[in-house]
Order: structure tokens, then sequence, then C-alpha cells
């Protein structure tokens, strides 16, 4: 194997690793997402994890904003005034800490 071969290979694995480690942080920033507006929305119990659950399947099905959009929507029709910013800004706090997240992880994996 030459070393065009080996370095194509590295940039392949590295390109999988950097895709797996965004999706695992998307799916988290959409839990703590869900997580929050549920709170907001005054839900509780078994209804805050089937509104987490239903976040998600809402950002799978609708590639990358359907957490958003349903999120927006439910405040909406339960009268929370919430901005876009607002909604912008709490998606992208709980982005940053999904990464702290799953580095703390994968830092405490490695020891």
């Amino acid at each position: 194997m030459t070393t065009f071969d080996e370095r194509e290979k590295a940039y392949e694995k590295k390109f999988a690793i950097d895709q797996e480690k965004q999706f695992k942080a998307a799916a988290r920033r959409n839990k703590l997402l869900g997580e929050w507006a549920a709170a907001k929305l005054g839900l509780s119990g078994g209804a805050v994890a089937d509104y987490v659950n239903a976040v998600i399947k809402a950002d799978l099905a609708h590639m990358g904003h359907g957490a958003q959009d349903k999120v927006r929507k439910d405040f909406e029709e339960k009268g929370l005034g919430i901005t876009e910013r607002e909604l912008h800004a709490a998606m992208t706090e709980f982005l940053r800490t999904a990464v702290r997240q799953i580095e703390d992880a994968e830092t405490a994996k490695a020891r």
C-alpha cells in the first residue's frame, strides 16, 4: 500500500468519525431542546419523555430543521412568545453543551 493510499484511508476514517460525532451532537442537542421546551410547555412525568422523542423524530423526518419547527409550532399553539432569535440561541447553546458532553464522555472513556 502506498503512502497516498494510506493517507486516503486515514481521511476517509476521519470523515466517518466526524460525521458520527455530528450526528450524536445533533441528537443530544435535540434531546436537550426537547427537555427545555417541555419545561416551558408545562409538561411533566412521562409526557416529557414523549415530547423529547417527538422532537427527535421531527428532526430526523425533516433533515435538521424539524426539531426547531416543531418547538416553534408548539410554542405558538400554547401562546408562548418566543422569537426566532431566542430559539436559535437556545439551540446553539444546546449544541455547545452536547459537543462538550460528548467530548467529556470520550475523554473519560480513553482513560
